[in-house]
């Protein structure tokens, strides 16, 4: 071997050994502002909030001296008079840890979807010490999207009860990205631009993730001045309260995304404009980004960073993404490590204790691009241990396997599991139950944490609840026995059918094992119609249906409780959606084989009653309310205005996402008004396009149906309508209705696929 490649073998083990040994060690400045007694007074608000008068019997403190390592434990006992006396490290390892009992021992439960606290009379005892700790310094939430996709509405009681969710969760390391457009407009406006080049900049509020990653700007604005005053006041009350228990905010930093009118200001400026993003035009994207190795995004980071943390104050950990969904100019690794570095520049400039939070999906979604001397170019471009990747999909497709993990820098394996916030049962259970321990017995793991990156929220409540809690088990569980737990503390009861129900559910359609799947709901049931539609499923039917059978049993003795009407609601939407794909195929082989009857019985029932019944289901539950998501967005207006610009930005993320459907239906919801006003008129035309063509002897024309829908698409945007904001109809009479009508159907199609899959082929 020669003496250049001995040294470099030798550099290798040197980052290694100094990985291993500093990685902990760079990041020990990050911990709670808040004093032991403010988290604990924290801890007993949320108690307050969920418990009520019970919350007394919990006497709660922290002790950080409890944790001699930088990881989170609880510690709770009985006392007398039937208390519980808990102690945590932190307020949120108090909150999670009193949660752990409520839920193993008083069958308790506390979810997006409704809560099931039936707390037992006295509490339970406990013998000695329940003692409760976690192997991970960081338990991460949210992916940059969540912001707009499922956050953007929100008022304040939404966030208390969505902090108290993390907290309880065990979330130590939320992202906390509101209001930071107030702050880019005062620097903009210090640097000169005018309130054209601004308005012009930041996109509508539905669509800011986008306009923050430098994907696009401008569409569905301009920001009205009260949005900023409203976004401000809420970030300063988001701030407050995180940190009260004890979590790490990460702050917004500067990633080189500029507006158009820096070149006015700035003529010889270094600024790129990109190529389109997506779909769209460079009427809505082509951003400018400013070449982090040009003096002024030294200059524009530090202002921006300086404001932040002057209105925010800091807790030492930034986020800001490069080349997110986006091709660097140059794959040249010297190249994308002087563009790191100096990032991390601007950000040391004014705090020098920053840490890097970087998203890791760039070089999941780019491979093509991203190869191992551009990754590891682009993290070493920052000193090790001074940043932390997310491993934003690594459920699916785990980035530190094939990057010696992430090349030494530290590292938070995370599950994404959803994408544009689409109702449907998705999850990857096996995966999500081993990966993390795999990523903590990796070779030179440099593994600091786990996370939740969903793109979009308030689904699927069982993955996680899964996902969080294994934040604080030594190995991975028995599913099994696991979701059988959850299905009684869900309920508040033992039912032998809906424990069976669970088992079911968790071993098909909660179970993807297809490598590297990416669910974006492609049912047809929330797809523009065409003859190229997806209806491949990664699970049994069988096994869905046969669920629903089991929660229809139960349901006589069930329906008190709010939990178990969302998933009586939810199990019946998603065997709705399986049977839509099947009507689909029935359709396209009718019109195939030039069958008129067929098309019109196929396409009927679709339209006229399964759609409708479909829409009557959802709209008898809350949590399932087009009329919900609208009402939230115009309660941010001031004038008639801004109610109609919050309202198109409402309707267009969840339908064309963008002005000509640039994104088309990637964000869909099952919602109760939008099913009818908007999906079930596109199959509607649809059926009748087919069956015209069919009486006329027409070929069908794809462009020229999508002309025509896109009127119906673009319409439901414009039509003005009011939808309930209160649920309407008895759930369990429509759910019976529909399981007597359909179930016979779904069991009659099984036999038939069943009994063609075993047909031999002719010789």
């Amino acid at each position: 071997m020669s003496s250049t490649k001995v040294l470099y073998v030798a550099l290798i083990v040197v980052c290694f050994i100094l990985t291993v040994s500093c990685k902990f060690s760079t990041l020990d400045h990050i911990k709670p502002k808040a004093s032991d007694k403010e988290q604990a007074r924290a801890v007993s608000g949320l108690l307050r909030r969920l418990l009520g008068n019970r919350s007394t019997e919990f006497i709660v403190s922290v002790n950080r001296s409890l944790s001699n390592d930088s990881l989170d434990v609880c510690e709770l006992r009985s006392a007398k008079n039937n208390k519980i006396v808990a102690t945590g490290s932190t307020g949120v390892a108090l909150a999670s840890g009193i949660y752990n009992y409520l839920k193993y021992f008083c069958n308790c439960h506390v979810s997006w979807s409704g809560n099931q606290l039936e707390v037992p009379s006295p509490l339970p005892q406990l013998t000695g010490v329940l003692r409760i700790n976690t192997p991970h310094r960081f338990r991460y939430y949210q992916n940059v999207c969540t912001v707009s996709y499922s956050f953007v509405w929100w008022d304040w009681p939404r966030w208390e009860k969505e902090i108290d969710w993390m907290a309880l969760n065990g979330i130590n390391l939320p992202l906390a990205f509101t209001g930071q457009e107030a702050l880019w407009q005062e620097v903009y406006r210090a640097l000169g631009l005018n309130e054209s080049e601004l308005e012009e900049f930041f996109s509508g509020p539905a669509f800011l993730a986008w306009n923050r990653m430098a994907n696009m700007d401008k569409f569905g604005g301009p920001l009205p001045q009260s949005w900023h005053v409203n976004q401000l006041y809420l970030q300063f009350k988001i701030l407050e309260r995180m940190r009260a228990f004890g979590m790490i905010p990460v702050l917004p930093a500067f990633s080189g995304n500029v507006p158009k009118g820096i070149l006015r200001l700035y003529p010889k400026a270094n600024v790129t404009r990109l190529g389109p993003w997506a779909h769209f035009n460079c009427s809505f994207s082509c951003s400018y980004i400013l070449d982090p190795r040009d003096p002024l995004f030294l200059q524009i980071g530090t202002l921006y960073l300086s404001e932040v943390v002057k209105q925010f104050g800091t807790d030492h950990i930034y986020n800001t993404d490069t080349f997110n969904e986006m091709t660097p100019p140059s794959s040249d690794p010297t190249y994308l490590s002087a563009v790191s570095h100096s990032v991390f520049a601007s950000m040391t400039a004014v705090d020098p204790n920053a840490i890097w939070l970087m998203q890791g999906w760039l070089f999941f979604s780019n491979q093509t691009f991203w190869k191992p001397p551009q990754i590891q170019a682009l993290l070493h471009g920052v000193p090790l241990g001074r940043m932390i990747v997310l491993d934003l999909f690594a459920e699916a497709d785990p980035v530190f396997t094939y990057t010696e993990s992430f090349y030494g820098q530290p590292f938070i394996w995370c599950m994404l599991n959803n994408f544009g916030g689409n109702n449907g049962f998705f999850g990857t259970v096996e995966s999500i139950n081993s990966g993390p321990f795999k990523a903590l017995h990796f070779p030179n793991s440099t593994l600091v944490g786990i996370g939740m990156t969903p793109e979009g929220i308030e689904q699927n409540p069982v993955i996680y609840e899964l996902m969080s809690e294994l934040a604080w088990r030594k190995e991975p569980v028995n599913l099994a026995k696991w979701v059988s737990l959850y299905a009684v503390r869900r309920y508040g009861g033992m039912n032998d059918n809906l424990t069976a129900a669970w088992k079911l559910l968790f071993t098909s359609v909660y179970n993807c094992t297809i490598p590297g799947y990416v669910n974006h709901n492609h049912s047809p049931l929330v797809r523009r119609p065409s003859f190229r539609m997806r209806t491949d499923l990664w699970y049994e039917p069988a096994d869905l249906f046969e669920a629903w059978k089991l929660f229809m049993e139960a349901a006589p003795s069930f329906m008190s409780k709010e939990t178990f009407q969302y998933d009586l609601v939810d199990v019946t939407r998603q065997v709705l959606q399986v049977l839509t794909s099947s009507f689909y195929q029935d359709i396209a082989d009718a019109f195939a084989n030039k069958k008129m009857p067929e098309l019109l019985t196929a396409g009927g029932v679709l339209v006229y009653d399964l759609l409708p019944e479909l829409n009557r289901l959802l709209s008898s539950n809350q949590n399932f309310l087009l009329g919900t998501w609208l009402e939230r967005a115009q309660s941010k207006a001031l004038n008639e205005r801004e109610a109609q610009l919050y309202d198109m930005n409402a309707r267009n993320q969840v339908t064309l996402w963008g002005p000509s459907g640039e994104i088309l239906d990637y964000a869909n919801k099952q919602w109760g008004g939008l099913i009818e006003d908007y999906y079930a008129q596109r199959w509607g035309l649809f059926v009748q396009t087919l069956v015209e063509c069919l009486d006329r002897g027409l070929p069908y024309k794809q462009d020229t149906f999508n002309q025509a829908v896109f009127q119906v698409e673009q319409g439901f945007i414009y039509n003005g309508r009011k939808y309930p904001t209160k649920p309407q109809g008895d759930t369990y009479e429509i759910a019976h209705r529909i399981f007597l009508k359909y179930y016979p159907q779904a069991m009659k199609r099984l036999q038939q696929m069943e009994e063609n899959s075993s047909i031999s082929p002719i010789p």
